[in-house]
């Protein structure tokens, strides 16, 4: 029998079966003797470089003899015909052929010719929700991502929750990421477990670093943006960060220069600036600048330890990774996102593969796409960090706030507030009862943990996870077992999805003949049918898809909208098209959530109804077509929004000179962009574009409804 008939390749089967006899205790030596094989043939096999068949393999577990052996033997066996199979050792085996075994009944019922439409309807959909629930648990591969503003300590707390410090001649650890008074790293950063320690970077596009030297090349030739801007507390904010402007200067060699004089006092010496005297043309500036920076000569995209560097492989990580942060390393370019890569598990965690994400520091502007799409995947648990004292700091409670607006749904699992004290922070809190102060840090937390749950009971997020971490004098494992814990929270939310969606199924098969309860489910989806045909009509919504786009730009810094209208609307900071989908899917959820909690509230008392005691599995099955058919709704006006209104935007360039020709005209600047950003909207042609959003959640809608009464017998 060959490897494709075990369905397993020789790779992976050679990997475990190596796992296999290792935690039993045997030599490769001893156990090729067993099974009359040369330890050379059986080395080959582990390896992955010999094909075995079914029997080769039995025979090998055989002489193996443990229980994990037997097993191993069993999954072997087994045929995957409507699931995909699972890793040999994923620890959820059973659970996989159970929904497996299930599933096959579920296809082999539905392709009977007899098989009525809607019941037809209901084990279609069992089979595809088995499939999602399946390839939910399935995929291992998790994401931790600290969200939190410029200072707050995330990198600090991630250094040294995983290890990742190195020591200075003093004896004093540092982190390996480069970390300061906020406004450091120059990009996203991500952590994560490899071969070998080394950095692997995305580079900015050339056209990329090219607008942020214009960028550059403004605050140079023109001074403190801060005029533009009504905000008298605004900081001189020269649209791109101050450390991207801090690498590009390096790059071209034109970094600011503070000697000490004659007199011992520190000057300030700008080559930027003496540049700019000679070339005080923008054009001519930029290009100048570019030639500098000899991108043509910055292609490498990894770098990893040698030991001939000299220096210790956390010590060379640390100084590489400044020297690319920084724009100090002659071979790379602008990075977009820096790849950390070491050998070490980042968590101690033996069945999950962790990546952490360190997100560019909150500057004002939080509603970020980078930030966003993370409180809406099930597989990244987003950590919102705050200081001690502000905790839940602003921007968390933004984010949660706008999150719940755009219609995201389990929050309360995949998203957590990690409060990150200072010393002394935590004891010098008091009860409010009794003005006592704190005996502990421990009992700091407890009365700060308390605060936080009353500040997020309006968003009804009281029951959000709360962990403290003070990097200066907490244990790392106290971190680590906070965050750990919110990923198994997500796992076993995973596997009651696929748990509950096999039994629901197995319901349907034992049942599906008797004609009582037949009885009982043309009554229950009487009831449901009743409700979507009175549902039918999506409401008017008093709220357009700009309306975030506007708020945003109000918030942001001058030179940050200057710099987003100089790319027609597409920047990090600020995005047009982003911001646009957000407001189409704020729309959608405006119009349709109240209807959607309502059929939700409905399911639920039909449940706990005993007379539909025999309907729940079809009540509940209705519940989840209709919650996950409206997330996919949602998705797609989110995505309508960003489309159409994008290109429409790009295709008047007339209105992004419009907005560049508002710069340099003195304060009031984001208010005279916003201005121009309504009459913009208020066009009859976007009217059209608004129109045709409101047509697709109709049409949407009505899909969804479709969805639910399929399921249901007709009602005569």
């Amino acid at each position: 029998m060959e490897e494709q008939e075990i369905g397993v390749s020789p790779a992976e089967l050679g990997r475990y079966l190596m796992q296999v006899r290792d935690r039993a205790g045997l030599k490769q030596g001893e156990l090729a003797k067993r099974v009359a094989l040369s330890p050379a043939v059986l080395s080959r096999i582990e390896s992955g470089e010999r094909q075995v068949t079914l029997q080769e393999v039995q025979d090998i577990l055989i002489q193996i003899g443990s229980p994990e052996a037997t097993e191993l033997s069993e999954s072997l066996q087994r045929v995957w015909r409507v699931l995909p199979r699972p890793n040999l050792d994923h620890p959820d085996q059973e659970l996989f052929w159970e929904a497996e075994q299930v599933a096959c009944e579920l296809v082999e019922l539905r392709d009977q010719p007899e098989t009525p439409h809607a019941f037809e309807r209901r084990l279609s959909e069992y089979i595809e929700e088995l499939k999602r629930s399946a390839n939910l648990l399935m995929k291992r591969d998790h994401q931790i991502a600290f969200i939190g503003s410029i200072g707050v300590g995330k990198s600090t707390a991630i250094c040294r929750m995983t290890g990742l410090e190195t020591p200075k001649e003093d004896g004093t650890l540092v982190p390996v990421l480069e970390v300061g008074g906020g406004g450091i790293t120059v990009c996203e950063v991500h952590l994560r477990t490899g071969p070998e320690y080394g950095l692997i970077i995305e580079p900015r596009s050339d056209d990329e670093i090219r607008l942020d030297v214009a960028d550059l090349a403004d605050h140079v030739l023109k001074g403190n943006p801060q005029a533009e801007d009504d905000d008298p507390g605004a900081s001189a904010s020269q649209g791109i960060s101050k450390e991207v402007a801090r690498a590009l200067r390096n790059m071209a060699g034109l970094a600011v220069q503070r000697p000490r004089g004659h007199d011992g006092k520190r000057t300030t010496v700008d080559p930027a600036k003496t540049l700019a005297e000679k070339f005080p043309s923008p054009r001519e500036f930029v290009v100048e600048v570019l030639s500098r920076m000899e991108l043509h000569r910055r292609d490498r995209r990894d770098i990893w330890y040698d030991s001939a560097s000299g220096k210790a492989p956390k010590a060379w990580l640390r100084d590489t990774f400044s020297a690319i942060n920084n724009g100090r390393h002659p071979e790379f370019t602008l990075p977009k996102r820096i790849e950390v890569v070491v050998p070490d598990q980042l968590f101690k965690t033996s069945d999950l593969m962790i990546r952490i994400i360190d997100t560019k520091g909150i500057d004002r502007t939080a509603a970020r796409e980078d930030i966003e799409t993370h409180l809406d995947d099930p597989h990244t648990l987003a950590v919102l960090c705050s200081t001690f004292n502000n905790a839940p700091a602003a921007e968390a409670r933004l984010l949660l706030e706008r999150a719940k607006d755009a219609g995201v749904r389990g929050l309360e699992i995949n998203t957590a507030l990690l409060v990150l004290p200072r010393p002394s922070e935590a004891l010098a809190m008091k009860d409010d009862a009794t003005s006592t102060p704190v005996e502990s840090s421990d009992e700091g937390y407890e009365l700060k943990a308390e605060q936080v749950e009353l500040a997020l009971q309006p968003l009804a997020l009281q029951n959000l996870a709360v962990g403290f971490y003070n990097a200066n004098e907490d244990q790392p494992i106290q971190a680590q077992e906070f965050l750990i814990d919110r990923l198994n929270t997500a796992r076993e939310a995973f596997r009651l999805r696929i748990q509950e969606t096999t039994n629901g199924a197995r319901n349907l098969l034992n049942n599906h003949g008797e004609e009582r309860i037949r009885a009982v489910l043309r009554d229950a989806g009487e009831s449901l049918w009743t409700w979507a045909s009175l549902n039918k009509e999506v409401p008017p919504v008093h709220a357009h898809v700009q309306e975030s786009l506007l708020e945003q730009i109000q918030i942001a810094y001058a030179a940050t909208v200057r710099a987003t209208v100089n790319r027609e609307g597409e920047w990090t900071n600020l995005s047009y098209s982003y911001q646009i989908g957000y407001g189409a899917r704020r729309i959608a959820v405006l119009a349709l959530a109240k209807a959607v909690e309502e059929f939700i509230g409905h399911c639920k008392i039909m449940a706990a109804t005993p007379r539909y005691s025999e309907a729940v599995d079809l009540i509940t099955q209705t519940q989840r077509v209709l919650t996950d058919s409206y997330e996919e709704l949602l998705r797609k006006a989110q995505l309508m929004g960003q489309t159409v209104f994008k290109d429409a935007l790009k295709d008047d360039p007339t209105f992004w000179q419009r907005c560049m020709a508002e710069w340099g005209q003195g304060p009031g600047y984001k208010t005279r962009v916003a201005d121009h950003n309504r009459k913009w909207f208020a066009d009859e042609a976007r009217n059209q574009l608004e129109e045709q959003l409101r047509a697709l959640i109709e049409r949407e809608w009505s899909r969804v409804l479709d969805s639910v009464t399929e399921l249901l017998e007709p009602v005569v």
